[in-house]
């Protein structure tokens, strides 16, 4: 990321790099550079498609379904993205990402939303997917908010639900399930869910279409909806029949009350056109609720809400049309930038990242102080969010690499004075965000009530914001370049946690990208950053299984089925992408290996795969495998950036230890 010595090795005569011809990968670098400038838009930012399995799409039509507001046009665009995604050569059904095994709850809305698009349960493809989720016990086997949808659709009793009344909005801090107590996806989302569930939705869908052809059992006969495992979930099964025993007897007036309590809460953070959240779930859930209690079609608020979800809609050049989960400009911007910055000195490329530079500075958010203040009230915001605006969630990952980014670019530059008032910002506020442990999560601090996933709502593990390995890898990078001593007792503090953290194997998981090889990376980077001595056999040991993942090949790939079967972990059957062959060379490079034989076998990979063909602005290095989860083994995502900008900086940053690597003259 930075000029910093702890990153190289200066070769011995017995250990100077392998060379490469210089010309090759001049004209890599150079392609990819050029590739990645096209690619920017007039005002400085880059914002690559963020796509997601069809779950997104297919209850985006089951939404114009459920108010009435059914755009054919679009509704057949999205249903040709959904059945292109049917893996009728395998399974039959839809996976959560590229290659996948069937899921039951994904399958089961894209039957649905193709189903209310018009196609026949009688046509072949409709048939495949019957039979193979009928083969897996069928659609009362769905997750929980696949059945609240299906609830809200008259397809399942509200029983097939869990009990989440509205009232939950009214209970006390000290109690054990609290809104600041579970994530920002998760408050966001179910606020305004509270409100459907307990006033027990009914879609108007207007076509009146159904899926009981989908259950095994009749769904109102069906009673095995719900699973458990442990005491504590076993525990909260039963208060959750209990809940709905009592829910008749909850007086109108306190129902009435708890409902303004969840509308009054969503209101103020519906973002504008950016939507609640700036993710997909809490937009759709915000405008169902206002449908149901009343708002008008030309009310300010649901017009200015469904705007946000229609801007999630791509629309491809094929006739499909997609929905985005959100978008990802800063997070896009940061790293594109970051991978220009030493990609080339000419002023066409110095351009570009100053213009990145001025576009991200303003989206800081200095002045509002969001969800995440419960746990620091009085922390001063500074923090960056992942999508254009989400004042009420910026998030540490994007924090930490556009103040890096900004530190970088302009330090030892008359520019810096402008920046450091920001980066100290960021970086203060960071500082405030570690968690007890010592680690940094994604949005909040301490955000670890881990009975809260054992409730009955919580089927899919996702409630909770704990710190991961990877966030606190690129915390560490920002807080090791920036090398104020006052952040000292924050860094040795992380460092104990990265330590514990480690895998037996010497590998880090990664929450936020895929997977093992994204974490080690991750860590391996901000370890270096911070001057700690790569050669510790602890650290040693993460540079070790790296080494031990590569393939014959050259290069590095990793499946999401590492995500559901950890032994798995570093492989993908022996299929090389570049993203995770570049995420695997920049932590070598970390390590100080820019002289070893992997390290160069990596840059070749890079370098004999990139696509000869498209044009500039064509992505280089594409291949259709999803590089991340949105939620781990429920929600998966693909950056279409990662393989614009991550390949171009490990070339950029192996470029530039090696010539700094040589002898001199």
């Amino acid at each position: 990321m930075t000029d910093t010595p702890t990153i190289a090795v200066p070769p011995t005569s017995a250990t100077r790099p392998p060379q490469h011809d210089p010309d090759r990968l001049e004209q890599a670098i150079d392609r990819a550079r050029r590739a990645l400038l096209a690619r920017q838009h007039a005002d400085g930012h880059w914002c690559f498609e963020f796509e997601t399995d069809c779950t997104i799409s297919s209850e985006y039509i089951l939404m114009m379904h459920f108010l009435d507001e059914i755009d054919d046009g679009l509704q057949e665009k999205l249903a040709r993205y959904i059945r292109a995604k049917q893996r009728l050569d395998t399974h039959g059904g839809w996976p959560l990402y590229h290659d996948g095994a069937l899921d039951v709850s994904c399958s089961v809305k894209a039957y649905y939303a193709l189903k209310a698009a018009g196609d026949s349960p009688d046509a072949p493809h409709m048939r495949c997917a019957r039979e193979a989720i009928l083969a897996r016990g069928g659609a009362s086997k769905s997750n929980v908010f696949t059945r609240i949808l299906l609830a809200m659709f008259a397809q399942v009793p509200w029983r097939a639900a869990p009990y989440v009344p509205v009232e939950i909005m009214l209970f006390p801090r000290w109690m054990p399930f609290h809104l600041d107590k579970v994530s920002y996806w998760a408050r966001s989302t179910m606020v305004p869910l509270f409100i459907l569930c307990s006033m027990k939705a009914r879609a108007k869908n207007p076509r009146d279409v159904g899926i009981t052809e989908l259950f095994v059992t009749p769904p109102y006969e069906e009673r095995h909806y719900f699973t458990t495992s442990t005491f504590v979930s076993k525990l909260f099964l039963v208060l959750d029949k209990v809940g709905r025993a009592i829910d008749p007897l909850i007086p109108s007036s306190l129902r009435s009350k708890a409902i303004r309590e969840a509308e009054q809460w969503f209101l103020p953070r519906l973002n504008g056109e950016d939507g609640l959240g700036a993710i997909f779930p809490p937009m759709v859930n915000a405008l169902e609720a206002m449908d149901l209690l009343g708002y008008a079609k030309d009310h300010p608020a649901r017009a200015t809400c469904l705007k946000s979800l229609q801007k999630l809609i791509v629309h491809r050049d094929d006739g499909t049309a997609f929905c985005q989960p959100c978008v990802s400009p800063v997070w896009d911007t940061g790293w594109a930038a970051m991978a220009l910055l030493r990609a080339s000195p000419d002023d066409t490329t110095q351009a570009a990242v100053t213009r990145a530079m001025e576009w991200l500075a303003p989206l800081q958010e200095l002045e509002l102080k969001g969800d995440w203040a419960t746990q620091a009230p009085d922390l001063a915001p500074g923090g960056w969010a992942f999508q254009y605006a989400n004042a009420y969630y910026p998030d540490l990952d994007d924090t930490a690499v556009v103040a890096a980014l900004l530190h970088v670019a302009v330090r030892d530059t008359p520019d810096a004075d402008a920046y450091r008032a920001r980066i100290e910002r960021a970086a203060d506020w960071l500082i405030g965000m570690q968690s007890d442990n010592g680690g940094f999560a994604a949005f909040d601090r301490n955000n670890t009530h881990y009975h809260i996933n054992e409730i009955p709502f919580a089927d899919h593990g996702a409630m909770l914001d704990p710190p991961t390995e990877d966030v606190s890898g690129r915390v560490l990078a920002l807080l090791g370049i920036l090398e104020r001593p006052q952040d000292r007792p924050a860094i040795d503090r992380c460092v104990a946690y990265l330590r514990d953290a480690r895998l037996p194997d010497g590998s880090y998981w990664g929450r936020w990208g895929t997977n093992y090889i994204y974490g080690t990376w991750s860590v391996l980077a901000g370890l270096a950053l911070v001057g700690e001595d790569m050669q510790q056999p602890w650290i040693r040991a993460s540079v070790d299984w790296l080494l031990s993942k590569q393939h014959d090949d050259g290069g590095w790939g990793e499946t999401n089925d590492t995500y559901f079967d950890a032994s798995l972990r570093g492989t993908n059957a022996g299929v090389s992408t570049a993203h995770s062959t570049a995420w695997a060379v920049l932590g070598l490079l970390a390590a100080g290996d820019v002289a070893s034989e992997a390290t160069r076998r990596g840059i070749a990979w890079l370098l004999d795969h990139q696509q000869p063909q498209g044009e500039p602005e064509a992505d280089l290095w594409y291949h259709p495998s999803f590089n991340a989860p949105g939620f781990p083994r429920v929600f998966f995502l693909k950056y279409h950036g990662y393989t614009a900008y991550f390949p171009l900086w490990a070339l950029t940053r192996y470029r530039q230890l090696l010539a700094r690597s040589r002898p001199a003259s």
